[in-house]
């Protein structure tokens, strides 16, 4: 191999780790950079209220493994809120066994959250987000059930569940 032949091979393997960062999952959302919420942080701030893991899914937009969130099997009355700050986001009366391994909800609680076109990973899904705070919070789908139609799939780490109280 001569030197214009390694030169090569190290532009065509910077080129393809390039292009695999942009297709992970959850890749930065240009859309939303431009919108402004009401809570705002600086990373260091969001790292000092928020685990490792609810880090990466809320404000750098990763994915939680699936069947690995307690609240998968939260089936009490009660509410679920954007663990990065507190918006009630979805209510337990929606909550659905989806068998996908992340909690799923037919509906969110109204002006709760915001959607935006997600291209990552090769193709085009619906984002959801905090309206408040702009932390990712899943995807929804087109294969949920009545009355929407829809599967809204999300990080549990992007959670916090309130019980109801009698």
């Amino acid at each position: 191999m001569n030197r214009r032949d390694l030169l090569l091979s190290g532009v065509a393997v910077a080129a393809f780790a390039g292009a695999v960062a942009t297709l992970r999952m959850g890749g930065p959302q240009p859309a939303r950079a431009a919108e402004t919420f009401e809570v705002t942080k600086t990373d260091v701030e969001w790292h000092a209220i928020l685990s490792d893991e609810a880090f990466n899914v809320l404000r750098k937009e990763g994915t939680e493994y699936p069947g690995t969130s307690p609240l998968l099997n939260e089936h009490r009355k009660g509410i679920f809120a954007c663990a990065g700050c507190d918006l009630p986001v979805y209510s337990s009366e929606t909550k659905f066994d989806s068998g996908t391994g992340w909690p799923s909800f037919w509906q969110e609680i109204a002006n709760a959250v915001g959607k935006t076109e997600d291209r990552s990973l090769g193709m085009t899904r619906t984002e959801v987000h905090c309206r408040r705070c702009g932390g990712h919070l899943g995807h929804v789908f087109d294969d949920g059930p009545a009355p929407t139609g829809l599967r809204h799939c999300i990080n549990g780490v992007a959670l916090s569940f309130k019980p109801a109280t009698a």
